[in-house]
């Protein structure tokens, strides 16, 4: 390889994903340079502060806090970006593409609120933008989506993208505590930030599903076109629910084609807290893991699974697109870009079909059943099941209706609610999987 010039590289942050890319960039120097075709050569890593404490010793000389300059400089390649956020990272990939560099990062958030404008600034500079990183760790599911199915039409995402709520559910499921003993078991094990926010609501996993609907569906997908809920709501009692109907409750994020009220198809974008069978696949996966299960017309059904955060695993990924990128650079070509040619529309969460468990404490006194019953026919909501439980003069009900718009269920459980008869609706979760 002597006659190959060195890929020079440089990287944005050095925390827990940052500085596992640096030392697998060291460790795997040899074995880099021999699947890219040439030497890889770090020679510069950006941080905040010099003095901070590291989890890997960076090469004296290489540290620096001028990481505007770092991206500007003339004799990098390729520029990894893992310091996350929006600003000052969509500054310094636009900055590193128009000098010149190739870039790869795992910045969900920005990919999630802004991507458009940096996909079109890597085909203006003809570099590449990789970012196989920024959902589900060291899991190979967005280059899949965007290479290996190019060739099928993908229909439906469905998946658990985040590894905290993951911990959290199935801690309760299979302990029986609440969610507030969970997320304290989380965050004495680092599986959960001291500020849980973006875990537990549910905006990591929103970020995420909007860029799986914008690579499976080839339509420009944002975060904010997402609907999000998420598990701080979710009880002892609805897991416990969840057991007696023999299904588990799970974040999912789930991206899917449907009708519109045209007839032309849309993409419906939803992160939430679901019921699903046991008996599905997404069901058994555990603790802090992450799986997305997806369904194409030729392909049929298809499953990823591994860990889904950390920073060796998510470095793992890093590493993967460094090396395909700097192939790129050396065969002087790029990969695939953004791919938005469908524009379809997002469809309102309003009217994407679901299925609802709803528990209701009612009157135990004869014509109850019938009145519930009226209130889902109100609202052309069908019922699939009813169980109903006696509690000395109240009775519990448990409803899980066929699939109908969303905006007609959430009406239907409104009614119900100002209905005299119910005393109180206690749990309303979404149901998926099994038979509609």
């Amino acid at each position: 390889m002597s006659d190959k010039r060195t890929l020079r590289v440089a990287v944005l942050g050095c925390g827990a994903v940052g500085s596992q890319v640096v030392r697998l960039l060291g460790e795997q120097h040899d074995d880099l340079a021999a699947r890219v075709g040439a030497p890889v050569e770090l020679v510069g890593v950006a941080v905040r502060r010099l003095d901070a404490p590291r989890d890997v010793d960076v090469p004296e000389g290489l540290l620096t806090t001028d990481a505007h300059g770092l991206v500007a400089r003339d004799d990098v390649d390729l520029v990894v970006e893992v310091i996350g956020g929006i600003e000052p990272a969509r500054s310094l990939i636009l900055s590193a593409l128009h000098n010149g560099a190739s870039v790869v990062t795992a910045n969900k958030a920005l990919l999630a609120e802004d991507g458009p404008t940096l996909f079109e600034a890597a085909a203006k500079a003809e570099r590449d933008l990789y970012y196989e990183a920024a959902v589900a760790g060291a899991i190979p599911i967005l280059r899949p989506l965007r290479e290996s199915l190019a060739g099928d039409r993908v229909t439906r995402v469905l998946g658990i993208v985040n590894g905290t709520t993951n911990f959290i559910l199935d801690k309760m499921d299979t302990s029986g505590a609440g969610f507030s003993e969970a997320l304290e078991e989380a965050q004495e094990l680092g599986y959960a930030e001291a500020d849980p926010t973006a875990d537990v609501e549910g905006f990591d996993a929103a970020a995420k599903a909007a860029i799986l609907a914008s690579l499976a569906f080839h339509s420009r997908v944002t975060a904010a076109d997402v609907h999000r809920e998420g598990i701080s709501e979710v009880t002892a009692a609805d897991v416990a629910s969840a057991r007696d109907m023999d299904s588990v409750v799970k974040l999912l994020a789930i991206c899917e084609l449907r009708p519109g009220p045209d007839g032309q198809e849309q993409v419906a974008a939803r992160v939430h807290p679901a019921m699903i069978p046991r008996s599905h696949p997404l069901a058994s996966v555990r603790e802090a893991y992450n799986a997305v299960f997806v369904e194409s017309e030729a392909a049929g059904q298809l499953m990823f699974y591994g860990p889904g955060a950390g920073g060796a695993p998510t470095a793992s990924a890093v590493l993967g697109d460094l090396v395909t990128v700097a192939r790129n650079r050396l065969a002087e070509t790029r990969g695939a870009g953004e791919s938005a040619y469908a524009d379809r529309a997002v469809l309102p969460m309003g009217e994407t079909r679901t299925r609802y468990h709803v528990a209701i404490d009612v009157d135990d006194r004869a014509g109850v059943l019938a009145a519930v019953a009226n209130a889902f026919a109100d609202h052309d909501v069908s019922i699939q099941t009813v169980r109903q439980e006696g509690r000395g003069a109240d009775a519990q009900l448990v409803v899980v209706s066929h699939a109908a718009p969303d905006a007609a269920l959430s009406a239907t459980v409104d009614q119900l609610r100002s209905m005299d008869i119910v005393r109180e609706v206690t749990s309303v979760m979404r149901v998926e999987g099994g038979d509609e």
